[in-house]
């Protein structure tokens, strides 16, 4: 029976982070062909796709040496955010409830007006009203309650006040009417790095520094034996371990233990159908824009980006990005219905010509997507975490922490943790 230190459960950036640090003796098993998670990259016919949007914004120094130091001999695209807002058929900066002077007079006069008889409350019972009691009814309305509908696939009053935490574009009143004139639309990731090879490049440059003897592919985690220490593996290994690290969605690797059906159960989130769409010319309408925010219930999609915008390339390369609900069904059936309703919406907003051919399309279904942040749930959570920590078994990244954060946050979170470990 083979004996680590640290057994690895995933090869995202949250587990290659950790096997990087760590200076004692590790394993990684990760179920796919390849590492990355959703951190992978596609290419294929002159097309650089991602999983999903993935852009590199830092908030340390830190890190942001540590991209730039491994990927110097890669070709790093430096981008300030150029993001849009398709509202009516017109193009509204983002965020919405920082540019409502760009809206026609009638609409930011409503949005003014109940932007100032706003009720606030110390306390808010759910986002939803948040929404309402920081913006006022016409911003909700408009553009915050059916975009986040969209997005999250939910009903936005069972998500919680904080659910999108530090990633919320707040503003207030003085704010609002300063942009009025000042144009200032900053934001946490107002600028963002890419690789020009997609963001797979960064992960390679993680996964190239390990010992792949120490990383097993196509493999599930089948078994623990949380007492003992040993999990089976698909393959029908076991293996010892001192410390388990899990990185996998934190409602699998519940399922995988048995007994936390009730906390399962609870833990809410959406699924999202990603369609990496080629095409054959550039877009006649979206020149420069890196993504929209589509907030009309008339349009299937919430956002769509632009890969050739982001590098500088001629044909129009782009992702759209559908919500559905974790208890929707994502068949070969829905995903061909949605890829004809995708195109006739572009072709409805201009985005393409109807003389244009897509040359080429992948689609990926990521489940889970955004986690549903919810209070109680949340404090659930985080027992759970206290009481695996007794068993040695620690659960970290966006999905194995059941969060919404950033890359750059998975891999502190890494960091912190071999720290820790190792220091015992």
């Amino acid at each position: 029976m083979k004996e680590v230190n640290s057994l690895i459960i995933g090869a995202g950036i949250s587990g290659l982070t950790y096997a990087n640090y760590t200076t004692k003796s590790y394993l990684i098993v990760e179920k796919e062909n390849e590492v990355g998670g959703y951190c992978r990259t596609i290419k294929r016919n002159n097309f650089v796709w991602d999983y999903a949007g993935h852009f590199f914004h830092f908030k340390t120094n830190e890190f942001k040496n540590k991209f730039e130091q491994e990927m110097k001999d890669e070709d790093i695209v430096y981008n300030e955010k150029c993001t849009k807002i398709l509202y009516k058929n017109s193009f509204i900066d983002y965020p919405f409830q920082s540019n409502i002077h760009q809206l026609n007079k009638s609409e930011f006069i409503d949005c003014l007006y109940d932007l100032f008889t706003k009720t606030e409350k110390v306390r808010y019972d759910n986002f939803l009203d948040m929404l309402y009691g920081k913006f006022g009814k016409s911003i909700v309305n408009k553009f915050l309650k059916p975009y986040n509908e969209k997005l999250y696939a939910t009903d936005l009053s069972k998500l919680d006040v904080d659910a999108m935490g530090r990633f919320f574009p707040y503003a207030d009143k003085e704010s609002i009417i300063k942009n009025m004139k000042n144009n200032n639309n900053s934001s946490y990731n107002s600028s963002f790095l890419y690789p020009k090879n997609g963001a797979s490049s960064f992960i390679n440059k993680l996964y190239d520094k390990l010992n792949k003897n120490n990383i097993i592919l196509n493999t599930t985690l089948k078994e623990v034996d949380i007492n003992n220490k040993i999990v089976t593996l698909s393959n029908g290994n076991k293996i010892k371990y001192n410390n388990l690290i899990n990185t996998i969605p934190l409602n699998k690797f519940l399922d995988i233990i048995g007994g936390y059906e009730y906390l399962i159960d609870s833990m809410s989130y959406n699924k999202v159908l990603v369609f990496n769409l080629g095409f054959n010319d550039k877009s006649p309408l979206c020149t420069k824009e890196h993504w929209l925010y589509i907030p009309s219930k008339e349009v299937n999609f919430y956002r769509c980006g632009f890969y050739n915008n982001i590098l500088g390339d001629e044909n129009l390369s782009m992702y759209i990005e559908i919500g559905f609900s974790k208890d929707d069904s994502i068949t070969k059936e829905i995903i061909n219905e949605q890829l004809k309703l995708t195109l006739y919406n572009l072709e409805k907003i201009g985005i393409i010509s109807k003389n244009m051919k897509l040359v080429d399309y992948i689609p990926i279904v990521m489940d889970p997507a955004y986690i549903h942040i919810n209070s109680e749930v949340e404090k659930n959570i985080q027992n759970l975490k206290v009481d695996l920590s007794k068993h040695n078994i620690y659960t970290i990244g966006r999905y194995g922490s059941w969060t919404y954060n950033s890359m750059e946050d998975c891999m502190i979170d890494a960091k912190k943790l071999e720290l820790y470990l190792d220091g015992d």
